[in-house]
């Protein structure tokens, strides 16, 4: 059972077929709704034990070009090899090993020639190397999901490239910007985790069959070596027992980035939806509702939920860092973590990734609405340009800055509905100003041109 998502996998037919239960051993429903079936299949007991399969089959295979085995078993084993997985759980409620139960197992199908395999090794050979392969295949996914978010970003980027909205610093108006290069900030973010990810991959992708403690005392090097082609890993340098934990604290920090991501980008749209901004919107789907209480609601429930699922992401980060500490060679106190947070982590990743795609592709957005909020403060936005003015026709900087602030202030005064080109109006009316700046050298002053002459340049560095 995995903590967060309370995913069990229920037995249908005798040809190892396996569906999500709705509810788990402890009555809670399952949270189906935040998982996807192809990261789910990862996880599933099924492709455990198919990879558990293939890494003994591989091992046989190099035992038997080193003459330690027969061929002909290591044939046989490929051949036979089967497993069953309600035979597997019923002989660990004895043996309290998953590793002997499957081998027990195992050996039922393949007969005598079953004492060949696992020689020389260890339980976290298969484990530890298990688990690369699937936080690596799970990488895959996730990967391809930052893949369509990167392609419906940089679309809408586009799309909206010169669509002018105001930037906020302090949730406050700070100057004009477009909303393709808040998109484009994001791009460029996700593309940076997509780095990130492939090299999380990579540190990841290792394999450990060097037997007890790790010293090869029983078993060939060659065989990992053999075993990590055939699986497409590279050998581990030192695995002591098991591989060293600090490459999974770097995997799951990884996905932390990602899911923060994620909630960064959530929460931008979930304030431009607040009623009072309105500048963009989720899509809200015909027959959608939004309140049990209040019909005329539309809220931001997708963003929402994302905040949430990064949160869940983040969480598996302490714990994965507290794995790194490990007793000597070995001990298992990073297990159980492993087993609850790996699932956990990329399922709910893949989900919040895939809405957040989702969201952005069906994005409403309200041009108008940006513009009006833009022009609010009746001009403000614009007061950096009329400081840079003054100090370049002759006036000190700590002069030209009380000056322009003085008039900002008699606007923030003013009631909203009264503040249309008030700005522009006092700084006219100031002689302090007009003694550097003349009406029409004003009036240039608030052409909204100025803060888009370098949008192409942002746009050309960021989309390589």
């Amino acid at each position: 059972m995995y903590i967060c998502l309370f995913i069990q996998y229920k037995k249908i037919d005798q040809k190892k077929k396996y569906k999500l239960s709705k509810k788990n051993d402890l009555g809670f429903e399952m949270i189906e709704r935040y998982s996807r079936k192809e990261m789910v299949k990862i996880w599933s007991q099924e492709e455990k034990f198919n990879i558990w399969f293939q890494l003994e089959a591989h091992a046989c295979d190099a035992q038997a070009n080193l003459g330690v085995i027969p061929k002909k078993s290591a044939e046989i084993i490929w051949k036979k090899g089967k497993f069953d997985i309600n035979k597997i759980d019923e002989i660990e409620k004895t043996t309290k090993h998953d590793v002997i139960a499957f081998l027990t197992n195992l050996a039922e199908y393949i007969g005598e020639d079953a004492r060949f395999i696992h020689q020389g090794m260890t339980s976290s050979d298969i484990l530890d190397t298990t688990l690369s392969i699937q936080l690596r295949n799970a990488s895959d996914i996730l990967l391809n999901d930052i893949n369509q978010l990167l392609k419906t970003l940089k679309k809408r980027s586009f799309e909206h490239k010169h669509t002018i909205t105001i930037g906020r610093s302090h949730g406050i108006h700070a100057e004009p910007i477009t909303f393709g290069l808040k998109l484009a900030g994001y791009y460029a973010e996700f593309k940076r985790n997509k780095k990130r990810l492939i090299e999380a991959k990579k540190e990841i992708s290792t394999c450990a069959i060097s037997g007890a403690v790790g010293t090869f005392a029983h078993i060939d090097p060659f065989v990992e070596n053999y075993v990590s082609k055939k699986m497409d890993l590279v050998a581990e340098d030192v695995s002591t027992q098991i591989i060293p934990r600090d490459r999974h604290a770097m995997f799951f920090s990884t996905l932390a980035i990602i899911a923060s991501s994620v909630e960064r980008l959530a929460t931008e749209i979930r304030h431009m939806q607040r009623t009072e901004v309105r500048e963009a919107e989720e899509y809200f789907s015909q027959g959608q509702k939004g309140s049990s209480a209040m019909p005329h609601k539309r809220n931001p429930v997708l963003t929402e939920n994302l905040t949430g699922l990064a949160r869940l992401v983040r969480s598996s980060v302490i714990p994965a860092l507290e794995n790194v500490t490990l007793w000597h060679e070995r001990d298992i106190s990073h297990s159980s973590v492993e087993r609850m947070i790996a699932p956990d982590a990329t399922i709910t990743l893949d989900f919040a990734l895939h809405r957040l795609n989702n969201v952005i592709e069906n994005l409403l957005i309200y041009p108008d609405t940006m513009l009006t909020n833009l022009e609010k403060l009746g001009g403000l936005v614009h007061s950096q340009q009329v400081l840079l003015a003054l100090t370049q026709k002759g006036a000190n900087r700590e002069d030209a800055y009380e000056m322009v602030q003085e008039n900002a202030m008699k606007v923030w005064e003013t009631p909203e509905h009264k503040r249309k080109d008030v700005y522009k109006k006092l700084l006219k009316n100031d002689k302090k100003v007009i003694k550097y700046l003349s009406e029409k050298e004003i009036d240039e002053l608030f052409n909204l041109d100025q803060h888009f002459v370098h949008v192409n340049h942002i746009f050309d560095r960021v989309f390589d």
